[in-house]
């Protein structure tokens, strides 16, 4: 067996995407020479260096002409792909990334990130930034459950809420307490309603700067940027089942934080 450095393994990996998609091929099942050159319909002075070099890292071996993962191999694909995926996951929707807080997300989810690696962001015309997005409404139409965080204050909220706990639609609600006592002031009644519902569950938190939807449906996800201040236009938004346990326990991290309220 060749002795290789961690640096060098991480270069043969990381420098040549052959290499890699070769490695999650073979992590598959075993392949021939020609079966990996059809795959990547590829010639073999084109396929065989990269071949080589994995060889020689003992990353595959090759036994009665099929070229198969070594246990060195297939530990590190285990843990490659994880971290690519979380690459993937950032790199999609990049700016949204970058150009929020994500402080307030907590660190076991952040290290899950690559659950939301099919959502996407979708963004509302700038007229429209006191209103539900059009997306927004058109997906929790197509909803039975639905959980929240919410840290500001929307004009139709009151309203919607009502009309989720005359529906009998299960809702659970984390406020801050700004925009908790916005609504006990202006909206005392309609708050009642909702808090009367036996479907309906009220929580308050002191402060946070996110504020997400999840249901059975769709997650959508809002952030604050760098500067504190809250960004109404841009969701990120997504449908998959992953996205979905990822949305759950980001509320279940902030309920666990929250005081229910049952009365006011």
């Amino acid at each position: 067996m060749i002795a290789v450095k961690s640096k060098g393994l991480l270069s043969i990996l990381t420098f040549s995407e052959k290499r890699k998609d070769i490695l999650f091929l073979l992590e598959n099942s075993p392949r021939t020479l020609s079966e990996i050159r059809d795959y990547f319909n590829v010639s073999s002075p084109e396929i065989s260096p990269r071949i080589k070099e994995m060889e020689a890292a003992n990353l595959i071996i090759r036994l009665d002409k099929h070229y198969q993962i070594t246990p060195i191999g297939r530990a590190i694909a285990k843990h490659y792909r994880p971290f690519l995926d979380m690459l993937d996951t950032i790199e999609r929707n990049e700016s949204f990334w970058s150009e929020h807080l994500v402080d307030d997300i907590p660190q076991f989810l952040l290290e899950r990130l690559a659950d939301l690696d099919k959502c996407e962001v979708v963004a509302d015309p700038l007229e429209n930034i006191y209103e539900s997005h059009k997306v927004f409404r058109e997906n929790l139409s197509k909803s039975s459950t639905l959980k929240g965080v919410s840290t500001i204050f929307i004009p139709t909220y009151p309203d919607f809420f009502v009309g989720l706990a005359k529906s009998k639609t299960p809702a659970e609600l984390v406020l801050t307490e700004k925009v908790f006592s916005k609504v006990v002031s202006e909206h005392r009644d309609k708050l009642q309603v909702f808090l009367d519902s036996p479907y309906s569950k009220l929580y308050v938190i002191d402060d946070v700067r996110l504020a997400f939807v999840v249901t059975d449906y769709f997650f959508s996800l809002s952030l604050f940027y760098a500067n504190g201040s809250y960004d109404p236009r841009n969701d990120l938004v997504g449908y998959e089942s992953s996205a979905l346990k990822w949305g759950n326990d980001l509320f279940e991290h902030y309920k666990g934080m929250s005081r229910q309220v049952t009365s006011i």
